[in-house]
């Protein structure tokens, strides 16, 4: 379990992100059209997962922008925003600030990836969201850099992310 904060209030995460040099785990999350997506979705491309806890807060979406506007030169790389929001809305914000190069992928139907990836938030006013997280993941599917940003209402360190992923 790790020790993050809201508005540095302590809160919970289900255990810790993965280890750098290990294997990515596969998942299910459910895309904007209802389908179910998985690593083999985006295989053979590095892969940045970004979790949060809803895209409908200011850091979130000001977060996912960024993260879109600096990958616009990289169509190799797979930029997935991951939340408990549902797809439909997922799929409004994606639209209404015109990012096509961010798949948005919801835990309507299971937490398992967000246990899996020990970023579940276990207590608290956002219990059952994910923590706001990175993890890089490379062609193969290695771990290649996490990032658990300690404050749930900061953002990203965006360089360090970017960089694991354009190695």
């Amino acid at each position: 379990m790790a020790i993050i904060t809201l508005k540095g209030n302590p809160i919970h995460t289900c255990g810790e992100l993965p280890k750098v040099g290990s294997k990515g785990k596969d998942f299910v999350l459910i895309d904007d059209k209802l389908g179910a997506k998985s690593l083999k979705d985006f295989a053979g491309k590095v892969k940045i997962l970004y979790t949060v806890p809803s895209l409908d807060t200011a850091t979130c979406s000001l977060s996912t922008k960024k993260f879109s506007e600096a990958l616009m030169s990289h169509p190799e790389i797979a930029m997935m925003v991951i939340s408990a929001d549902l797809p439909f809305a997922q799929g409004r914000f994606c639209g209404s600030e015109n990012l096509k190069n961010v798949h948005a992928l919801s835990l309507m139907r299971s937490k398992e990836f967000a246990t899996d990836y020990g970023m579940l938030i276990t207590d608290g006013p956002l219990e059952g969201l994910t923590a706001r997280a990175i993890v890089v993941l490379g062609k193969d599917d290695v771990v290649l850099y996490t990032e658990l940003v300690s404050e749930i209402a900061e953002e990203p360190n965006y360089e360090k992310a970017l960089a694991a992923a354009v190695k």
